[in-house]
Protein backbone atom coordinates (compact mmCIF):
# COMPACT_ATOMS: atom_id res chain seq x y z
CA UNK A 1 0.00 0.00 0.00
CA UNK A 2 1.08 3.32 -1.17
CA UNK A 3 2.00 6.58 1.52
CA UNK A 4 -1.09 8.22 -0.62
CA UNK A 5 -3.18 5.30 0.28
CA UNK A 6 -2.19 4.97 3.91
CA UNK A 7 -3.00 8.62 4.46
CA UNK A 8 -6.13 8.38 3.15
CA UNK A 9 -7.55 5.69 4.94
CA UNK A 10 -5.92 6.68 8.07
CA UNK A 11 -8.27 10.10 7.43
CA UNK A 12 -11.26 8.43 6.93
CA UNK A 13 -11.33 6.41 10.23
CA UNK A 14 -10.57 9.67 11.92
CA UNK A 15 -13.24 10.93 10.41
CA UNK A 16 -15.68 7.98 11.33
CA UNK A 17 -14.02 8.69 15.12
CA UNK A 18 -14.97 11.82 15.41
CA UNK A 19 -18.76 11.03 13.82
CA UNK A 20 -18.97 8.33 16.89
CA UNK A 21 -18.63 5.69 14.40
CA UNK A 22 -15.72 3.61 16.07
CA UNK A 23 -16.55 0.28 14.84
CA UNK A 24 -16.34 2.01 11.36
CA UNK A 25 -13.09 3.76 12.03
CA UNK A 26 -11.50 0.37 13.77
CA UNK A 27 -12.15 -1.30 10.78
CA UNK A 28 -10.77 0.87 8.22
CA UNK A 29 -7.30 1.00 10.79
CA UNK A 30 -7.01 -2.75 10.99
CA UNK A 31 -7.42 -2.88 7.28
CA UNK A 32 -4.31 -0.74 6.51
CA UNK A 33 -0.78 -2.71 5.59
CA UNK A 34 2.02 -2.01 7.23
CA UNK A 35 0.76 0.13 9.95
CA UNK A 36 2.95 2.34 11.69
CA UNK A 37 2.79 3.17 15.88
CA UNK A 38 0.43 5.93 15.72
CA UNK A 39 -1.73 3.89 13.68
CA UNK A 40 -1.33 1.27 15.92
CA UNK A 41 -1.54 3.13 18.91
CA UNK A 42 -5.08 4.42 17.50
CA UNK A 43 -6.09 1.06 17.11
CA UNK A 44 -5.34 -0.09 20.92
CA UNK A 45 -7.09 2.94 21.95
CA UNK A 46 -10.90 2.00 19.82
CA UNK A 47 -9.76 -1.26 21.27
CA UNK A 48 -9.47 0.13 25.01
CA UNK A 49 -13.13 1.67 24.56
CA UNK A 50 -14.58 -1.60 23.39
CA UNK A 51 -13.27 -3.18 26.33
CA UNK A 52 -11.26 -5.61 24.55
CA UNK A 53 -8.28 -5.52 26.90
CA UNK A 54 -6.23 -8.82 24.81
CA UNK A 55 -6.69 -6.76 21.25
CA UNK A 56 -5.73 -3.37 22.97
CA UNK A 57 -2.14 -4.83 24.57
CA UNK A 58 -1.38 -6.70 21.25
CA UNK A 59 -1.98 -3.22 19.62
CA UNK A 60 0.12 -0.93 22.03
CA UNK A 61 3.02 -3.95 21.68
CA UNK A 62 3.23 -3.38 17.80
CA UNK A 63 3.02 0.55 18.70
CA UNK A 64 6.37 0.32 21.06
CA UNK A 65 7.85 -2.44 18.50
CA UNK A 66 7.58 0.08 16.10
CA UNK A 67 8.57 2.96 17.98
CA UNK A 68 11.02 2.09 21.33
CA UNK A 69 10.73 5.99 22.49
CA UNK A 70 6.72 6.67 22.37
CA UNK A 71 6.22 7.40 26.44
CA UNK A 72 2.57 7.64 25.37
CA UNK A 73 2.29 4.42 24.56
CA UNK A 74 4.42 2.66 27.66
CA UNK A 75 1.61 5.15 29.04
CA UNK A 76 -1.28 3.37 28.06
CA UNK A 77 -0.36 -0.49 27.80
CA UNK A 78 0.76 0.17 31.59
CA UNK A 79 -3.61 1.17 32.21
CA UNK A 80 -4.05 -1.97 29.98
CA UNK A 81 -1.97 -4.24 32.40
CA UNK A 82 -3.61 -2.30 34.96
CA UNK A 83 -6.89 -3.40 34.43
CA UNK A 84 -6.31 -6.58 33.91
CA UNK A 85 -4.72 -6.55 37.25
CA UNK A 86 -1.16 -7.49 36.39
CA UNK A 87 0.15 -4.94 38.03
CA UNK A 88 3.91 -5.97 37.94
CA UNK A 89 3.79 -6.10 34.23
CA UNK A 90 1.63 -2.31 34.77
CA UNK A 91 4.45 -1.09 37.26
CA UNK A 92 7.24 -1.90 34.44
CA UNK A 93 5.44 0.07 31.88
CA UNK A 94 4.67 2.93 34.02
CA UNK A 95 8.56 3.44 34.33
CA UNK A 96 9.47 3.00 30.95
CA UNK A 97 6.99 5.81 30.40
CA UNK A 98 8.74 7.75 33.06
CA UNK A 99 12.13 7.12 31.49
CA UNK A 100 11.24 7.92 27.89
CA UNK A 101 10.22 11.66 28.81
CA UNK A 102 14.25 11.53 29.49
CA UNK A 103 13.96 14.03 32.63
CA UNK A 104 11.04 16.74 31.16
CA UNK A 105 8.19 17.79 33.33
CA UNK A 106 5.75 17.04 30.15
CA UNK A 107 5.77 15.76 26.77
CA UNK A 108 3.06 17.78 24.61
CA UNK A 109 2.21 15.24 21.79
CA UNK A 110 0.45 18.09 19.74
CA UNK A 111 3.16 18.59 17.05
CA UNK A 112 2.99 14.64 16.57
CA UNK A 113 -0.87 15.21 16.06
CA UNK A 114 -2.52 13.94 19.37
CA UNK A 115 -4.04 16.51 21.23
CA UNK A 116 -2.82 15.18 24.66
CA UNK A 117 -0.04 16.06 27.55
CA UNK A 118 1.95 13.36 28.79
CA UNK A 119 2.84 14.91 32.45
CA UNK A 120 5.30 13.52 34.49
CA UNK A 121 3.88 13.86 37.57
CA UNK A 122 0.97 11.64 36.19
CA UNK A 123 2.88 9.11 35.57
CA UNK A 124 4.44 8.85 39.12
CA UNK A 125 0.92 8.94 40.22
CA UNK A 126 -0.17 5.83 38.54
CA UNK A 127 3.45 4.15 40.19
CA UNK A 128 2.74 5.21 43.66
CA UNK A 129 -0.83 3.45 42.86
CA UNK A 130 0.44 -0.10 41.51
CA UNK A 131 3.04 0.38 44.76
CA UNK A 132 -0.11 0.47 47.01
CA UNK A 133 -1.50 -2.20 44.84
CA UNK A 134 1.00 -4.61 45.82
CA UNK A 135 0.55 -3.18 49.08
CA UNK A 136 4.11 -0.88 49.17
CA UNK A 137 2.83 1.82 50.93
CA UNK A 138 6.18 3.53 51.66
CA UNK A 139 7.13 3.29 47.69
CA UNK A 140 3.86 4.59 47.13
CA UNK A 141 4.31 7.29 49.35
CA UNK A 142 7.91 8.01 48.18
CA UNK A 143 6.55 8.60 44.43
CA UNK A 144 4.11 10.88 45.37
CA UNK A 145 6.51 13.19 46.94
CA UNK A 146 8.72 12.65 44.19
CA UNK A 147 5.65 13.60 41.79
CA UNK A 148 5.30 17.19 43.97
CA UNK A 149 9.05 18.30 42.76
CA UNK A 150 7.14 17.66 38.88
CA UNK A 151 3.84 18.79 39.47
CA UNK A 152 1.78 21.33 37.27
CA UNK A 153 -1.46 23.67 39.17
CA UNK A 154 -3.98 21.94 37.84
CA UNK A 155 -2.51 18.86 38.54
CA UNK A 156 -1.58 19.55 42.62
CA UNK A 157 -4.99 18.80 44.22
CA UNK A 158 -5.08 14.81 42.67
CA UNK A 159 -1.45 14.53 44.11
CA UNK A 160 -2.14 15.71 47.23
CA UNK A 161 -5.26 13.87 47.58
CA UNK A 162 -3.63 10.51 46.91
CA UNK A 163 -0.41 11.23 49.07
CA UNK A 164 -3.72 11.77 51.59
CA UNK A 165 -4.93 8.41 51.00
CA UNK A 166 -1.30 6.51 50.88
CA UNK A 167 -1.01 7.78 54.21
CA UNK A 168 -4.54 6.15 55.27
CA UNK A 169 -3.24 2.93 53.48
CA UNK A 170 -6.11 3.59 50.85
CA UNK A 171 -6.13 3.11 47.34
CA UNK A 172 -7.12 6.41 45.46
CA UNK A 173 -7.95 6.73 41.80
CA UNK A 174 -6.26 5.89 38.85
CA UNK A 175 -5.07 8.76 36.14
CA UNK A 176 -6.67 7.37 32.78
CA UNK A 177 -5.67 8.25 29.38
CA UNK A 178 -8.61 9.94 27.74
CA UNK A 179 -9.18 7.17 24.95
CA UNK A 180 -11.37 9.35 22.86
CA UNK A 181 -7.93 11.37 21.34
CA UNK A 182 -6.27 9.65 18.82
CA UNK A 183 -3.18 10.45 16.40
CA UNK A 184 -4.33 12.35 13.33
CA UNK A 185 -2.76 12.45 10.09
CA UNK A 186 -1.20 15.74 8.77
CA UNK A 187 -3.18 18.09 7.85
CA UNK A 188 -0.79 19.34 5.89
CA UNK A 189 -0.25 15.92 3.70
CA UNK A 190 -3.94 15.65 3.94
CA UNK A 191 -4.75 18.54 2.09
CA UNK A 192 -2.37 17.28 -0.78
CA UNK A 193 -4.57 14.76 -1.19
CA UNK A 194 -7.39 16.68 -3.00
CA UNK A 195 -7.05 17.89 -6.35
CA UNK A 196 -6.43 21.85 -7.61
CA UNK A 197 -6.77 23.56 -10.53
CA UNK A 198 -3.96 26.29 -10.16
CA UNK A 199 -5.17 27.94 -13.20
CA UNK A 200 -8.63 28.35 -13.00
CA UNK A 201 -11.13 29.05 -15.44
CA UNK A 202 -10.74 31.67 -18.29
CA UNK A 203 -12.75 35.44 -17.03
CA UNK A 204 -14.09 37.90 -19.29
CA UNK A 205 -12.76 41.36 -17.65
CA UNK A 206 -13.36 44.97 -19.15
CA UNK A 207 -11.17 47.77 -18.16
CA UNK A 208 -12.57 50.92 -15.83
CA UNK A 209 -9.99 53.11 -17.61
CA UNK A 210 -11.69 55.30 -20.07
CA UNK A 211 -10.72 55.27 -23.79
CA UNK A 212 -8.10 52.41 -22.77
CA UNK A 213 -6.90 50.92 -26.12
CA UNK A 214 -3.91 49.40 -25.50
CA UNK A 215 -3.45 45.93 -26.31
CA UNK A 216 -0.73 43.35 -25.47
CA UNK A 217 0.39 42.67 -21.62
CA UNK A 218 -0.71 45.35 -18.96
CA UNK A 219 -0.94 45.72 -15.73
CA UNK A 220 -4.18 44.29 -14.00
CA UNK A 221 -6.58 47.51 -14.24
CA UNK A 222 -8.50 48.09 -10.39
CA UNK A 223 -12.30 46.94 -10.84
CA UNK A 224 -13.80 48.69 -8.09
CA UNK A 225 -13.00 51.82 -7.05
CA UNK A 226 -13.23 51.39 -3.48
CA UNK A 227 -10.12 48.87 -2.78
CA UNK A 228 -8.56 48.32 0.30
CA UNK A 229 -7.64 50.98 2.75
CA UNK A 230 -4.21 49.57 4.11
CA UNK A 231 -1.95 46.75 2.67
CA UNK A 232 -2.43 43.55 3.67
CA UNK A 233 -1.28 42.81 7.18
CA UNK A 234 1.97 40.34 6.60
CA UNK A 235 2.42 37.07 7.87
CA UNK A 236 5.01 37.91 10.57
CA UNK A 237 2.96 40.21 12.22
CA UNK A 238 -0.20 37.85 11.91
CA UNK A 239 2.37 35.43 13.59
CA UNK A 240 2.64 37.73 17.17
CA UNK A 241 0.91 35.64 19.67
CA UNK A 242 -1.86 38.08 21.12
CA UNK A 243 -2.28 41.84 20.68
CA UNK A 244 0.54 44.38 21.77
CA UNK A 245 0.03 46.66 24.33
CA UNK A 246 1.93 48.85 26.24
CA UNK A 247 2.04 49.80 30.00
CA UNK A 248 0.35 52.90 31.18
CA UNK A 249 1.12 52.72 35.16
CA UNK A 250 3.27 50.15 37.43
CA UNK A 251 1.48 47.28 38.93
CA UNK A 252 1.90 45.32 41.71
CA UNK A 253 0.85 41.79 42.06
CA UNK A 254 -0.88 40.77 44.77
CA UNK A 255 -1.52 36.55 44.17
CA UNK A 256 1.13 34.21 42.24
CA UNK A 257 -1.15 34.42 39.09
CA UNK A 258 -0.61 37.97 38.68
CA UNK A 259 2.26 39.85 36.81
CA UNK A 260 4.52 43.02 37.64
CA UNK A 261 4.99 44.85 34.96
CA UNK A 262 6.21 48.52 35.22
CA UNK A 263 5.68 51.78 32.29
CA UNK A 264 6.89 51.26 29.39
CA UNK A 265 6.57 47.56 28.76
CA UNK A 266 5.04 45.95 25.95
CA UNK A 267 2.82 43.08 27.05
CA UNK A 268 0.77 40.92 24.53
CA UNK A 269 -2.96 40.50 25.65
CA UNK A 270 -4.00 36.65 24.90
CA UNK A 271 -7.55 37.07 26.17
CA UNK A 272 -9.53 39.34 28.39
CA UNK A 273 -11.86 38.69 30.80
CA UNK A 274 -15.54 40.55 31.44
CA UNK A 275 -14.00 41.75 35.17
CA UNK A 276 -11.47 43.69 33.30
CA UNK A 277 -8.47 41.93 33.78
CA UNK A 278 -6.23 40.90 30.90
CA UNK A 279 -3.99 37.37 30.90
CA UNK A 280 -0.65 38.56 28.74
CA UNK A 281 2.77 37.25 28.53
CA UNK A 282 5.81 39.30 29.07
CA UNK A 283 9.14 38.42 29.52
CA UNK A 284 8.94 34.57 28.84
CA UNK A 285 6.57 35.04 31.86
CA UNK A 286 2.39 34.70 31.48
CA UNK A 287 0.03 36.69 34.51
CA UNK A 288 -2.80 38.81 34.97
CA UNK A 289 -2.99 42.51 34.71
CA UNK A 290 -5.41 45.35 35.01
CA UNK A 291 -6.55 46.30 31.39
CA UNK A 292 -7.03 49.45 32.21
CA UNK A 293 -3.46 49.77 33.05
CA UNK A 294 -2.71 49.34 29.30
CA UNK A 295 -3.19 50.63 25.94
CA UNK A 296 -3.51 49.39 22.56
CA UNK A 297 -0.41 49.64 19.68
CA UNK A 298 -0.84 49.50 16.33
CA UNK A 299 1.88 47.29 14.16
CA UNK A 300 2.89 47.92 10.82
CA UNK A 301 5.30 47.41 8.28
CA UNK A 302 7.43 50.08 7.39
CA UNK A 303 9.84 50.22 4.35
CA UNK A 304 12.73 48.47 5.46
CA UNK A 305 12.29 48.07 9.13
CA UNK A 306 9.19 47.08 11.71
CA UNK A 307 7.98 50.22 13.55
CA UNK A 308 5.44 50.49 16.58
CA UNK A 309 2.59 53.54 15.83
CA UNK A 310 1.71 55.12 19.04
CA UNK A 311 -1.48 57.16 18.98
CA UNK A 312 -0.58 60.81 20.30
CA UNK A 313 -1.53 60.92 23.62
CA UNK A 314 -0.53 64.64 24.24
CA UNK A 315 0.88 64.87 27.67
CA UNK A 316 1.97 62.14 29.97
CA UNK A 317 -0.06 60.01 31.94
CA UNK A 318 -0.86 60.80 35.44
CA UNK A 319 1.42 58.55 37.83
CA UNK A 320 -2.04 57.74 40.03
CA UNK A 321 -3.14 54.44 38.48
CA UNK A 322 -6.40 53.35 38.23
CA UNK A 323 -8.54 51.82 40.24
CA UNK A 324 -7.44 47.79 41.09
CA UNK A 325 -10.78 46.15 39.11
CA UNK A 326 -12.01 42.95 41.42
CA UNK A 327 -11.17 39.91 40.52
CA UNK A 328 -13.60 37.05 39.72
CA UNK A 329 -12.09 34.34 41.87
CA UNK A 330 -11.28 30.79 40.22
CA UNK A 331 -11.01 32.21 36.97
CA UNK A 332 -7.78 31.99 34.82
CA UNK A 333 -7.28 31.31 31.31
CA UNK A 334 -7.30 27.76 29.69
CA UNK A 335 -4.78 26.16 27.87
CA UNK A 336 -6.13 26.72 25.04
CA UNK A 337 -5.95 30.55 25.21
CA UNK A 338 -9.66 31.08 25.08
CA UNK A 339 -12.27 29.83 27.91
CA UNK A 340 -11.91 30.82 31.09
CA UNK A 341 -11.88 27.56 33.48
CA UNK A 342 -12.11 27.02 37.26
CA UNK A 343 -9.07 25.78 38.68
CA UNK A 344 -9.08 22.56 41.26
CA UNK A 345 -8.36 23.86 45.20
CA UNK A 346 -4.76 23.77 46.35
CA UNK A 347 -6.15 23.98 50.22
CA UNK A 348 -3.97 20.45 50.69
CA UNK A 349 -0.73 22.47 49.89
CA UNK A 350 1.46 24.36 52.43
CA UNK A 351 4.40 26.91 51.61
CA UNK A 352 6.92 26.00 54.06
CA UNK A 353 8.98 29.19 54.59
CA UNK A 354 12.41 28.13 56.03
CA UNK A 355 14.50 30.14 58.23
CA UNK A 356 17.96 29.24 57.52
CA UNK A 357 21.33 31.52 56.60
CA UNK A 358 19.15 32.61 54.36
CA UNK A 359 15.57 32.60 54.09
CA UNK A 360 13.69 30.39 51.39
CA UNK A 361 10.35 28.32 50.64
CA UNK A 362 9.30 25.13 49.78
CA UNK A 363 5.68 23.50 48.66
CA UNK A 364 4.51 20.28 50.13
CA UNK A 365 0.99 19.04 50.82
CA UNK A 366 -0.49 19.56 54.07
CA UNK A 367 -0.20 17.01 56.98
CA UNK A 368 2.99 15.63 55.34
CA UNK A 369 4.97 13.32 57.69
CA UNK A 370 8.71 14.51 59.21
CA UNK A 371 10.58 12.84 56.56
CA UNK A 372 8.75 14.31 53.51
CA UNK A 373 9.32 17.95 54.81
CA UNK A 374 13.21 17.32 55.81
CA UNK A 375 13.38 15.57 52.23
CA UNK A 376 12.31 18.60 50.45
CA UNK A 377 14.19 21.00 52.79
CA UNK A 378 17.62 18.99 51.78
CA UNK A 379 16.86 18.88 48.54
CA UNK A 380 16.52 22.72 48.03
CA UNK A 381 19.77 23.04 50.13
CA UNK A 382 21.72 20.37 48.66
CA UNK A 383 22.59 18.92 52.06
CA UNK A 384 21.69 15.27 53.16
CA UNK A 385 18.71 14.92 55.06
CA UNK A 386 20.97 13.29 58.32
CA UNK A 387 22.92 16.76 58.31
CA UNK A 388 19.46 18.97 58.67
CA UNK A 389 18.02 19.88 61.70
CA UNK A 390 14.36 20.94 61.98
CA UNK A 391 12.59 23.04 64.74
CA UNK A 392 9.00 24.82 64.88
CA UNK A 393 10.39 27.96 66.42
CA UNK A 394 13.96 29.90 66.90
CA UNK A 395 16.13 27.85 69.12
CA UNK A 396 13.14 25.57 69.47
CA UNK A 397 13.22 21.82 70.37
CA UNK A 398 13.72 19.92 67.20
CA UNK A 399 11.03 18.41 65.47
CA UNK A 400 10.06 14.73 64.65
CA UNK A 401 7.49 11.69 63.93
CA UNK A 402 5.69 12.57 67.09
CA UNK A 403 4.98 16.38 67.03
CA UNK A 404 3.99 16.88 63.50
CA UNK A 405 0.31 17.38 64.02
CA UNK A 406 1.44 20.37 66.25
CA UNK A 407 3.07 21.70 63.10
CA UNK A 408 0.79 21.39 61.10
CA UNK A 409 -2.08 22.97 63.81
CA UNK A 410 0.14 25.94 63.66
CA UNK A 411 -0.62 26.54 59.44
CA UNK A 412 -2.09 30.17 58.52
CA UNK A 413 -3.95 30.75 55.62
CA UNK A 414 -1.71 27.86 53.94
CA UNK A 415 1.63 29.52 55.23
CA UNK A 416 3.91 27.97 57.73
CA UNK A 417 7.74 28.82 59.16
CA UNK A 418 10.27 26.13 60.47
CA UNK A 419 13.89 27.28 61.65
CA UNK A 420 16.65 25.09 60.10
CA UNK A 421 20.43 24.35 61.22
CA UNK A 422 23.08 21.87 59.32
CA UNK A 423 25.65 19.64 60.90
CA UNK A 424 28.08 18.20 59.01
CA UNK A 425 27.69 14.33 58.55
CA UNK A 426 30.35 12.06 60.14
CA UNK A 427 31.61 13.88 62.93
CA UNK A 428 32.13 17.04 64.21
CA UNK A 429 29.89 19.35 66.61
CA UNK A 430 27.24 22.12 64.57
CA UNK A 431 29.27 24.92 65.91
CA UNK A 432 32.11 23.33 64.10
CA UNK A 433 30.31 23.15 60.92
CA UNK A 434 29.10 26.11 60.97
CA UNK A 435 32.90 27.79 61.12
CA UNK A 436 33.62 25.77 58.01
CA UNK A 437 30.90 26.98 56.34
CA UNK A 438 32.32 30.41 56.79
CA UNK A 439 35.45 29.61 55.98
CA UNK A 440 34.66 28.76 52.74
CA UNK A 441 32.15 31.19 52.06
CA UNK A 442 34.66 33.68 52.88
CA UNK A 443 37.42 32.06 50.23
CA UNK A 444 34.30 32.93 47.59
CA UNK A 445 34.17 36.04 46.06
CA UNK A 446 30.99 37.60 46.80
CA UNK A 447 28.94 39.32 43.67
CA UNK A 448 27.36 42.14 44.82
CA UNK A 449 24.18 43.83 42.93
CA UNK A 450 22.56 47.26 43.30
CA UNK A 451 18.91 47.71 42.05
CA UNK A 452 18.15 50.76 39.13
CA UNK A 453 14.52 49.90 39.59
CA UNK A 454 11.86 48.70 42.80
CA UNK A 455 10.81 45.21 42.18
CA UNK A 456 7.45 44.31 43.89
CA UNK A 457 5.76 40.73 43.25
CA UNK A 458 3.63 38.54 46.06
CA UNK A 459 5.20 35.77 44.59
CA UNK A 460 7.03 33.58 47.48
CA UNK A 461 9.63 32.41 44.76
CA UNK A 462 10.40 36.40 44.16
CA UNK A 463 12.93 38.46 46.30
CA UNK A 464 11.30 42.10 46.71
CA UNK A 465 13.96 45.11 47.10
CA UNK A 466 13.69 49.18 46.67
CA UNK A 467 15.74 51.11 44.01
CA UNK A 468 19.24 51.56 45.09
CA UNK A 469 19.45 48.85 47.38
CA UNK A 470 22.42 46.33 47.91
CA UNK A 471 21.71 42.75 46.69
CA UNK A 472 24.04 39.80 46.84
CA UNK A 473 24.00 37.27 43.71
CA UNK A 474 23.76 33.89 44.71
CA UNK A 475 23.19 32.50 41.07
CA UNK A 476 22.64 33.23 37.75
CA UNK A 477 20.48 31.49 34.83
CA UNK A 478 21.30 29.24 32.13
CA UNK A 479 20.95 29.03 28.51
CA UNK A 480 17.64 29.61 27.56
CA UNK A 481 14.52 27.55 27.95
CA UNK A 482 12.36 25.40 25.30
CA UNK A 483 9.14 26.75 24.23
CA UNK A 484 7.77 23.78 26.02
CA UNK A 485 9.92 24.51 28.92
CA UNK A 486 9.06 28.00 29.30
CA UNK A 487 5.30 26.53 29.29
CA UNK A 488 5.86 23.58 31.89
CA UNK A 489 7.89 26.41 34.00
CA UNK A 490 4.38 28.45 33.43
CA UNK A 491 2.68 25.89 35.01
CA UNK A 492 4.64 24.48 37.46
CA UNK A 493 5.37 26.37 40.86
CA UNK A 494 9.13 26.91 40.77
CA UNK A 495 10.65 28.01 44.49
CA UNK A 496 13.77 29.92 44.23
CA UNK A 497 15.29 29.06 40.90
CA UNK A 498 16.12 31.18 38.33
CA UNK A 499 13.80 30.79 34.87
CA UNK A 500 16.50 31.62 32.66
CA UNK A 501 19.72 33.66 32.00
CA UNK A 502 16.92 36.70 31.92
CA UNK A 503 16.70 35.76 36.05
CA UNK A 504 19.04 35.97 38.78
CA UNK A 505 19.00 34.51 42.24
CA UNK A 506 19.91 36.90 44.80
CA UNK A 507 19.94 37.88 48.74
CA UNK A 508 18.51 41.25 50.10
CA UNK A 509 17.90 42.37 54.16
CA UNK A 510 17.90 38.54 54.67
CA UNK A 511 15.62 37.27 52.13
CA UNK A 512 16.67 35.17 48.87
CA UNK A 513 14.73 34.85 45.68
CA UNK A 514 14.37 35.24 42.29
CA UNK A 515 14.06 39.39 40.20
CA UNK A 516 14.63 40.38 36.65
CA UNK A 517 18.09 40.48 35.64
CA UNK A 518 17.59 44.15 33.78
CA UNK A 519 15.98 45.14 37.33
CA UNK A 520 20.17 45.47 38.72
CA UNK A 521 23.24 46.15 37.51
CA UNK A 522 26.88 44.97 39.32
CA UNK A 523 29.01 46.96 41.34
CA UNK A 524 32.60 46.41 40.61
CA UNK A 525 34.18 45.01 43.48
CA UNK A 526 35.65 47.93 44.73
CA UNK A 527 32.53 50.44 44.60
CA UNK A 528 31.01 49.26 47.48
Amino acid sequence: MSFVDTLRQWDEAITCADRQDLSGALRILMSIQEANSKICFDIGCLHLLNGDLDAAEKAFDCSIRKDEHLAVAFFQRGITFYRKKKYEESLADFHRAFRALRGNQLIDYKPLGLRYILYACEVLHNVALVEAQLGNWEKAQENLVKALDCKTESKLSVIDRALQSTLKQKLFQLVAFPSTSLFRPNKHYVAELEKKDYLGKAKVVASVVPQDDFSGFAPLQPQVEDGPASPRQPEVLRALEGEPHTVLFEFCPETSDELAVVPGNIVFVLQKGADNWAYVVFNERRGLVPYNYLERLEISLATQQTRINQPDRGEPPSREPPTRPARIQGLTPGDGGGDARRMESADASCIVKVHFTFNFAVCIARGSPYGALLGRISKKLNIPAAAVTLSSEAGGRHLGHSNMDDLWRRTEAGRLKVWCRTGEVGGGTPEESAEREKQTDEVQEEVRLVARHPYCSSNPEDLNFEQGETITLLSRGETPPTRAEICQNFHQQILLVPVNQDWLEGCCHGNSGIFPASFVEEVPSNGL
